[in-house]
């Protein structure tokens, strides 16, 4: 670093402050990808009680979308849908969502965002919850592609016998996908 401001508080700051701040974090957004990547690694050996571990179950779920021919920003929301599952356990769809929204269209954010409630579906009756919870969306015009993506790629994505496709074929997609913000608060892009 050049120069290091000198501030204690950001009313303090000045433009030239700013200027050094993104300049020195510019390697944390072309780094994010491999971040994401490592981040999602931490799933492997993560059963809590499924058939598989998350990590592969976030590999079908991709692999799935992937072979149904969807376009290679859904895939990435495939693959990364459950990330938030280590570190948000009681609403892993939020982190996952928050995650990928500055990347990727507001469909595929609100599919990842609510694809906890629409998979309840399948199962929240079984612990005594509603399993139309996911009606309340039911007018939204996300609903029939966030129903879609759990009943055919998220839902089934728990095979131990299913072959999903390796990490490694996924990653060029998360960085092309995490490569430049499509929206962002802050007039930085990924470099």
């Amino acid at each position: 670093m050049s120069r290091k401001p000198t501030f204690t508080s950001f009313s303090e700051t000045t433009a030239e402050d700013w200027a050094t701040i993104f300049t020195e974090q510019a390697p944390l957004y072309t780094d994010l990808p491999n971040r994401i990547i490592d981040h999602l690694t931490l799933l492997k050996g993560d059963f809590a009680g499924f058939p598989i571990d998350r990590f592969d179950h976030c590999l079908q779920t991709a692999t799935l979308a992937y072979e149904g021919g969807e376009t290679e920003e859904y895939v990435v929301c495939a693959l990364l849908h459950d990330i938030g599952d280590s570190l948000a356990s009681l609403n892993h769809a939020d982190l996952a969502a928050t995650i990928l929204q500055p990347f990727v269209s507001e469909q595929n954010h609100w599919m990842v965002k609510h694809h906890g409630i629409f998979q309840g579906y399948y199962f929240f009756h079984h612990i005594g919850l509603d399993r139309n919870m996911r009606d309340q969306f039911e007018n939204d015009e996300n609903y029939q592609q966030t129903a879609y993506f759990v009943e055919h790629y998220d839902n089934p994505a728990f095979n131990p016998n299913k072959k999903a496709r390796p990490l490694e074929f996924f990653v060029p997609m998360v960085q092309r996908v995490f490569s430049a913000p499509k929206q962002s608060l802050y007039p930085v892009g990924v470099k």
